[in-house]
């Protein structure tokens, strides 16, 4: 079901067991703290977050009966699919007891959950829930009510200019709304560009991954230039990254394995090295040259139009490199 459904179903009563997953990790995170508060859950609710999950564990607490009369909560947040045996084990026990419920929110993607709504079935006695992106508009009252709620003064522009400098990152602004309130007085649009660090660079990065992944990116774009962002340094952006694949694929050719520390000179995270290696094994070297020479034209090209000009320009050279790949 989706978050209009569950909301419905909230007002009457609290689903024992639920899959939580989608594109929103703040909705997730804020159903599993109104469960907690509903059920005034204590000490006694257990947590197993990523690594921590253990099956053994999380039956047995489901198994046994509260130590002092209270709920038993399990919550289970982890980006692997847990087997479907296990599920509906951990379902059938969160339905045995009026005191036990289970929820699980899914880090995975959507495609990947799909496989696991047939263990979260009314029959079953369990309910699942799809959170999308959120947009701009949906986000407003919920930011609205995380600053009343910690009595922070915001005006509604200067929580829009929050969003957009977060790229509408919800579980972001948040945070920075926890932090801006320790200021004690009325926050402004000016206060945000001051104390806030925009996305701006993250969301970078993503639109050269997409771009590679041959994904849409105009709406990207859009945002990077509603951050301040301007044309040429996003195509500066783009050389460096076109750059950095080339030397992948060249060292992976020549070696037969990725070596981040060897190829930039300092390692990177395990899941962004694999996913550059990826990226520079999927383009061909006749592809990668072709790149090249289109961004040292287009580097001409973007210094020598009009600046009314080179928004659809760099549009444009980003699009002929799709094209390439």
């Amino acid at each position: 079901m989706y978050q209009r459904e569950f909301d419905q179903r909230l007002a009457k009563t609290l689903p024992k067991a639920v899959l939580f997953f989608g594109d929103n990790e703040y909705m997730i995170d804020h159903y599993i703290d109104l469960y907690k508060k509903k059920l005034d859950a204590g000490e006694e609710t257990l947590a197993l977050y990523f690594d921590e999950w253990n099956f053994d564990q999380a039956k047995s607490y489901l198994s046994q009966t509260s130590l002092f009369g209270g709920t038993n909560l399990l919550i289970v947040k982890h980006d692997k699919k847990i087997p479907k045996k296990e599920l509906d084990t951990l379902i059938e026990l969160a339905n045995k007891s009026s005191d036990n419920y289970f929820l699980y929110g899914y880090a995975g993607s959507a495609k990947d959950a799909k496989s696991l709504q047939s263990s979260f079935t009314e029959k079953k006695g369990g309910v699942w829930v799809r959170f999308f992106e959120p947009t701009i508009r949906d986000s407003m009252p919920l930011l609205q009510q995380k600053a009343a709620q910690i009595g922070l003064d915001i005006d509604h522009y200067a929580l829009q200019h929050l969003m957009m400098l977060l790229n509408n990152n919800l579980a972001l602004c948040a945070n920075e709304l926890d932090k801006l309130a320790i200021l004690g007085t009325k926050v402004t649009s000016k206060d945000v560009d001051r104390l806030v660090y925009s996305t701006a660079p993250l969301a970078t990065e993503q639109l050269l991954i997409d771009l590679f992944n041959k994904k849409p990116i105009t709406s990207t774009i859009t945002k990077l230039l509603e951050l301040g962002e301007d044309e040429a340094s996003l195509l500066r952006s783009t050389q460096y990254f076109v750059n950095q694949i080339f030397l992948f694929h060249a060292y992976i050719k020549l070696h037969g394995q990725v070596d981040s520390a060897a190829i930039l000179g300092y390692k990177l995270p395990k899941p962004i090295e694999e996913q550059k290696a990826q990226l520079a094994l999927r383009v061909k070297s006749a592809a990668l040259l072709r790149i090249f020479e289109h961004l040292l034209e287009s580097e001409i090209a973007m210094k020598q139009a009009p600046a009314t000009q080179r928004e659809v320009l760099l549009y444009s050279i980003l699009i002929k490199i799709q094209q390439y790949l």
